[in-house]
């Protein structure tokens, strides 16, 4: 699964929570402190600010430990091949320690900053004598604390990241639309059905799964908000994240059950088959319930589908026996799927119903 991504909001909020931190950055190291070539301090703060608060001090820890790797194979390789209007020797042995050192486990997602720093370093130039290499090295390391700390601050302190509306956005959105699903389904089979529509039908299924896919993807980044932030016991917005993730897996069960009556019926119109009349209508009419059930959980559909009534009427009526392998397939996932409508509408807070 890919990295949870925030909403649009919340990048828009981070690039100016960045803009501010390297801003902030740059005039303590170079007019606060006075730092000799402050411009470590920006950088850094720039690769510290992320999108939730784990993040920056997950990532800020490590974008703090690269260049402070960098300043250090840049400084032991100057004293070592010593520096010059040149200095491709000790250029050279930094920036191919510091890309081995990249490869370290807790550098690895920022490791190419290693690199990166001690070019930057020698390249801006070292003092003439040992003092003023030691100064500037220590300057250095003060910009990358500046940079660092700053982007650690920004974040925390100034609207950090939390918005769990995302998540159950789009948890109802599929729910919605696995709902509306249904009852389509329920529509076409009322007229003939050809397998282009069993196929819609199938495709369909496999756009929700994209969607709770996202959800998923929300729901972790919700998660990952949470952490550390001082706003998530007095935030209004917030929900609650087990909450979500019981609705997305009862939405895979029923996005999956859904899948399996667009395939028996798909299978049924390739095979030529023929349904019962009165099958069809009360099977269909019950599907029809169960979709506005899931569509809208706080919908009175009229009452529970009656599947168990419909399985008994079904049992005693003169039906072929070659059809009941059909029919039992068809009852045992619409069961399904109302035992999913019925979880869905009480994690979202709405009354349950009986599915006898």
């Amino acid at each position: 699964m890919r990295a949870p991504r925030p909403d649009s909001r919340t990048d828009l909020l981070q690039i100016l929570k960045a803009t501010l931190a390297t801003g902030v950055a740059w005039v303590v190291a170079a007019h606060v402190l006075e730092l000799q070539q402050a411009f470590l301090a920006p950088w850094l703060a720039l690769l510290t600010v992320h999108a939730t608060v784990y993040r920056t001090v997950w990532r800020g820890s490590q974008a703090g430990l690269a260049p402070g790797l960098g300043l250090v194979v840049s400084y032991v390789a100057v004293q070592l091949l010593g520096y010059d209007l040149v200095a491709t020797p000790a250029l050279v042995v930094s920036v191919l320690v510091g890309l081995l050192l990249a490869r370290a486990f807790l550098a690895r997602d920022e490791g190419v900053a290693v690199a990166t720093t001690a070019l930057f370093v020698i390249t801006a130039g070292y003092g003439s004598h040992q003092a003023a290499e030691e100064m500037m090295l220590s300057h250095r390391f003060l910009d990358t604390l500046v940079g660092v700390a700053t982007g650690l601050l920004v974040n925390l302190l100034v609207a950090p990241p939390l918005d769990d509306r995302v998540v159950d956005s789009a948890t109802t959105d599929v729910t919605r639309r696995l709902g509306q699903l249904l009852v389509r389904m329920a529509g076409d089979l009322r007229g003939d059905v050809d397998e282009g529509v069993s196929q819609e039908w199938l495709e369909a299924t496999r756009d929700l799964d994209d969607s709770l896919d996202r959800a998923q993807q929300h729901l972790a980044f919700t998660r990952e908000s949470r952490w550390a932030n001082p706003l998530r016991h007095r935030s209004r917005r917030t929900a609650d994240p087990d909450h979500a993730e019981a609705v997305i897996y009862r939405l895979e069960d029923g996005i999956a059950q859904a899948r399996a009556v667009a395939r028996i019926v798909h299978e049924s119109v390739v095979a030529a088959e023929e349904w019962d009349p009165e099958f069809r209508r009360r099977w269909t009419d019950v599907l029809e319930r169960v979709g506005q059930r899931v569509a809208d959980p706080g919908r009175d559909t009229g009452g529970a589908p009656g599947l168990d009534d419909l399985v008994h009427d079904l049992s005693v009526a003169d039906l072929p026996d070659r059809r009941w392998p059909l029919y039992g397939a068809l009852i045992t996932a619409l069961d399904n799927v109302a035992g999913i409508a019925d979880d869905v509408a009480r994690l979202s807070g709405a009354a349950g119903w009986e599915t006898a």
